[in-house]
């Protein structure tokens, strides 16, 4: 999917700007690339969370740039962990003609035999790297789990092949599997729980 974001040009100096840029609702970005020299942007704010929101990470973003469209992916970008606001945005400028790497979440789906049968469903790979042009990257790759019984697992190799992308993930990468449930036992004691003596009574003689 494309989606078309409105970015300025930024000077790089001073850092005073950057901050500037955040108070005034803009993010401060970069692109690079493809045809594209280091070019210094700001984005505003609810508009790329609005994108990405809506697209996700892995979409084509056409930055509309001094008169031209550029194609691009969110190469990269820094959120700050205590508010949630936007800190830096990098994109990655693109040949929509060439095969480009990104990560791709994995998503279970399906009801695995197994678990209904009291297994464990553990999921151990999360992401996979895929290979497609830019307008064919999938934001998700889904993984059907609804042939799992006890003991069985589920690995990259497995996987059936997708009409618009590959994935380049090792392929005896395990991504999920289901197990039998551990049984924590109680320890056992050998004979009869002793008495608990009582403080002051007097002991019998022998």
């Amino acid at each position: 999917m494309a989606v078309t974001l409105k970015v300025e040009k930024r000077a790089i100096r001073p850092r005073s700007i950057r901050k500037q840029l955040r108070v005034e609702g803009r993010v401060p970005g970069v692109v690079y690339g493809n045809d594209v020299e280091n070019t210094s942007l700001s984005v505003d704010a609810m508009a790329l969370s609005k994108a990405i929101r809506e697209n996700g990470a892995n979409a084509v973003y056409y930055l509309e740039l001094e008169g031209k469209k550029v194609p691009t992916l969110v190469h990269d970008y820094q959120v700050d962990t205590f508010n949630g606001d936007w800190v830096h945005v990098e994109f990655l400028a693109v040949d929509m003609s060439e095969e480009t790497e990104v990560e791709a979440e994995i998503v279970l789906i399906g009801d695995a035999p197994g678990v209904k049968a009291g297994g464990v469903l553990t999921q151990t790979l999360y992401n996979v790297v895929v290979s497609a042009t830019p307008d064919k990257l999938p934001e998700t790759v889904e993984v059907d789990v609804s042939g799992l019984e006890i003991g069985d697992s589920i690995s990259v190799a497995d996987l059936p092949k997708f009409e618009d992308f590959t994935i380049v993930t090792e392929a005896e990468e395990q991504i999920a599997s289901v197990t039998e449930p551990e049984v924590h036992e109680e320890p056992e004691t050998d004979g009869e729980a002793a008495e608990p003596e009582v403080i002051g009574e007097d002991k019998e003689e022998a």
